[in-house]
């Protein structure tokens, strides 16, 4: 086979200079032949194809290789075996031959059986149309432990505007709360957006593109004025923008392990990437602007809301005589009154409010641990007015961080006979007075060096005493049209039984 060159070389001789075919063959230490094939088949160049790739060891393995490829081609994508598993395979049964020429067969008849490439058609979208959404994992270091955090990736389709926000867990309430942030992030929500089929999201999936949408997330949907659209099952492509976010993501952001105290801090970072990205890179369909710059023009374009969506997920729940409520493998303090009866749980990505009859009763941090017990030693107060003794030992007083001062006086009391009725009956005001007056008010007391409840609690009434009014100068009396006559002989006339009258 003849190098470029060379062809280039021999034409030349031939047609430019008309040199005769048995001198060429003489100068290019050819044959005849070859110099009249490139001559006549006027070709600038020479490209081997082997017609048969021998394969002396893989031949006689080649009817069971094909066996094994036709048990995966059944198979999931995800089940099917490696070449190097097929490879270790065939060299149990005996094969003695390289890994090399087992690969470059499977290859080629995987390539075979996979028939002509899929097309496709570049989408377009106009500004303010549809966004597309996404989870990730990413593992990192959250305070001093690895973590595989689950990040909710969005992605306006027009500007290519990217929002980004982790998550330990992937529930409904997490879908609800990412929506939440990133319409704020983006000052508005597309009038479409585009899911796959996520358990979360999507509660049946029927015929074509319809399907059964959660009726929480359809309640997120009507508020912000968006539609959802699912993907068809296993066609990736229809998303296809936020799925290449997803590899740009991890490449980009996490292309090093990552370590954050919490995932606020995370989340903060996140947010930062985002918009250092949309900054500096690029429109693919418009290079001479940014993605920022077109951002800046779709934003116009967004439904907006006055209000956020409430994003709770509600489930009801029973409350133990402990008065501690159990969710999510975990256990949680409500107020005393709740007592027997059950509560509505309204879980938020990042806390849980609980609900008796439209009154609050609890709130607390939420927590992905397990049989883990969060009390809130405020919610046991009414039950410790009558059990003033459980102060020393109850389980929800151990670690209660109370205000400087006020624990003070706890330890002061504690002296006493009756000191825990005493600071159970100083704690019982905080819900009139307010913690920081109370705080005041032993402060004082501590100063003074005169420590009981009854005290703080005259240090309190004084504090919450009404100032006297004083007299406004300006204040205009009314003036007396009559003036009153001081005259005696009225008295008389009452005597005498006359009229009273001025004479």
């Amino acid at each position: 086979m003849l190098l470029v060159e060379s062809i280039r070389k021999i034409r030349q001789a031939y047609h430019r200079d008309k040199k005769p075919i048995r001198q060429i063959a003489r100068e290019f230490h050819l044959s005849k032949n070859t110099v009249k094939k490139i001559i006549r088949s006027d070709v600038t160049d020479q490209v081997y194809t082997r017609t048969e790739q021998p394969r002396p060891k893989l031949a006689a393995f080649e009817e069971r290789l094909k066996g094994l490829l036709s048990e995966d081609a059944v198979k999931p994508v995800r089940h099917r075996r490696s070449a190097q598993l097929l490879f270790e395979a065939l060299q149990r049964e005996g094969f003695e031959g390289g890994y090399d020429s087992v690969r470059r067969y499977i290859q080629q008849q995987r390539k075979e059986a996979g028939g002509v490439a899929a097309a496709f058609i570049p989408l377009s979208f106009d500004p303010g149309e549809a966004f597309q959404f996404d989870w990730s994992y990413e593992q990192i270091e959250l305070n001093g432990i690895s973590v595989k955090v689950k990040i909710a990736q969005f992605r306006l389709c027009n500007s290519r505007m990217p929002f980004c926000v982790a998550y330990i867990r992937e529930s409904l309430e997490m879908v609800l709360d990412a929506h939440i942030k990133a319409f704020s992030f983006f000052g508005g929500a597309c009038r479409r957006g585009i899911y796959d089929n996520l358990k979360t999201v999507v509660t049946k999936v029927l015929m074509g593109k319809d399907r059964v949408f959660n009726r929480r997330f359809l309640s997120l949907a009507s508020h912000y004025l968006f539609e959802p659209i699912a993907c068809t099952p296993a066609a990736g492509w229809e998303k296809g923008q936020v799925e290449n976010q997803v590899g740009l993501v991890r490449k980009r952001f996490f292309a090093k392990r990552r370590t954050f105290t919490d995932l606020p801090e995370l989340n903060q970072w996140l947010q930062q990437q985002c918009l250092d990205y949309a900054a500096t890179q690029k429109h693919p369909d418009n290079p001479l602007l940014t993605i920022n710059d077109l951002f800046k023009e779709e934003r116009r374009h967004l439904l907006t809301v006055t209000v956020p969506f409430d994003g709770y997920l509600e489930s009801d729940a029973k409350v133990s005589s402990t008065s501690l409520v159990s969710f999510d493998r975990n256990r949680y303090s409500v107020h005393v009154s709740a007592v027997g009866n059950p509560v509505t749980v309204r879980a938020y990505a990042d806390r849980l409010t609980f609900v008796q009859n439209g009154k609050t009763v609890g709130f607390h941090l939420r927590h992905f641990g397990r049989d883990q017990v969060f009390y809130d030693p405020w919610h046991y107060l009414e039950a410790l007015k009558k059990k003033p003794g459980a102060l020393r030992n109850g389980a929800p007083f151990k670690e209660w961080n109370l205000p400087e001062s006020i624990e003070q006086i706890r330890i002061a009391l504690a002296k006493h006979r009756d000191g825990d009725r005493q600071f159970v009956g100083i704690l019982a005001v905080v819900s009139y007075y307010g913690i920081e007056a109370v705080t005041q008010a032993c402060t004082d007391a501590l100063a003074a060096n005169t420590i009981s409840r009854d005290v703080v609690l005259n240090l309190l009434s004084r504090s919450d005493e009404e100032p006297t009014p004083t007299a406004d100068p300006a204040a205009k009396l009314p003036v007396l049209i009559i003036p009153p006559v001081a005259d005696c002989r009225r008295y008389d006339l009452l005597l005498a039984g006359g009229a009273c009258a001025t004479a």
